[in-house]
């Protein structure tokens, strides 16, 4: 039977006004646990989303936000030491693939050395479970299907997969070391209400209610493992208290684990389907793959289903009317 979350700890969420963050902050607060956010409002994408989701979660008593960068160490120990938190849940990083040949330097200092702090925090303040973000970027353009965690992931295609890798290597050489119980979530394109703007169900959403052409790569021929945010959530807070790391099975005290569909959807369905929500055909220009991308993801999940009895439950179709619901009451079209 699955252990309950713990509501006399305190939870750090970094990442607290990004997308899957607040989903994470939220379900957390509704649960009756305390929860610590922390994020430094860039403006990657519109700040005002960020601080929609942000607000909505400062109506709830148990919530306590910091605005800080996590490669300000100074700053970020001081709340380690005001808050003494129990469970660190590290969501904050520079996202998105192709941004990532433009602006390397955002890269390094938010996944690499912002990274490297929360993981001095943890050694430093005994943090009983740390729970990061990885991306299923890592696996590159692997060739086997479904990715799982057991394949290789050194052969990154992109700034951003390596950071993230860099990330699995350092939370593993930390939890050799001093005995850290870490556990690292690789995500499959996440998507919802109060989502990304960056992303491709948000760009395209946009581009066609607007009457706008909208950019197909590799000329739709990719497949993606859409993941709705609430099967991501379900799976992070399965993993908060239930995590193997913690019933000292594994030495050291480190696993990785794929939060999937288990369902890679071709992307002109993923189109057809928006279209069909939205009501209007999409303007589609096609181009050639992109520096960076993959042609396909697809995550093996049975790890996760095995350990917490994880397993999604959103199709495409119904994920994707969610979202263009909320789009259309958020931005009163």
């Amino acid at each position: 039977m699955l252990k309950a979350l713990d509501r006399t700890k305190k939870y750090l969420v970094t990442g607290a006004a990004g997308f899957i963050g607040y989903y994470l902050s939220k379900r957390l607060l509704e649960e009756g646990c305390c929860v610590i956010g922390y994020d430094n409002l860039n403006d990657y994408y519109e700040v005002s989303l960020k601080e929609t989701r942000l607000d909505l979660l400062k109506n709830y008593d148990k919530f306590t936000f910091y605005k800080g960068d996590l490669a300000d160490k100074d700053y970020l120990e001081n709340v380690f030491q005001q808050e003494k938190i129990q469970v660190v849940v590290n969501l904050a990083a520079q996202a998105g693939v192709r941004y990532s040949l433009e602006n390397p330097d955002a890269y390094i200092q938010s996944n690499l050395v912002g990274f490297a702090n929360i993981l001095e925090m943890c050694r430093n303040y005994k943090i009983e479970h740390l729970l990061f973000a990885s991306s299923s970027s890592v696996y590159g353009n692997s060739d086997k299907i479904p990715f799982s965690v057991e394949d290789k992931t050194d052969q990154p295609v992109s700034l951003y997969a390596a950071t993230k890798k860099a990330n699995e290597l350092l939370a593993y050489s930390y939890s050799h070391l001093y005995s850290i119980p870490a556990t690292g979530l690789r995500f499959f394109t996440v998507y919802g209400p109060m989502g990304r703007p960056d992303m491709a169900y948000f760009l395209f959403t946009k581009a066609i209610s607007e009457d706008k052409s909208i950019k197909v790569f590799n000329n739709g021929d990719l497949y993606r493992d859409f993941t709705y945010v609430d099967d991501i959530i379900d799976g992070i807070v399965r993993l908060i208290e239930n995590s193997i790391v913690l019933k000292q099975e594994t030495k050291p005290p480190f696993k990785v684990y794929n939060i999937g569909n288990n369902q890679p959807e071709k992307l002109m369905d993923f189109i057809k389907y928006l279209e069909e929500c939205l009501g209007k055909e999409a303007k589609k220009e096609f181009y050639p793959m992109q520096p960076g991308d993959v042609y396909r993801t697809f995550a093996d999940v049975s790890d996760l289903e095995k350990d917490v009895e994880f397993k999604p439950n959103t199709s495409l179709k119904a994920g994707l009317r969610y979202f263009v619901d909320w789009y259309k009451e958020y931005y009163s079209i």
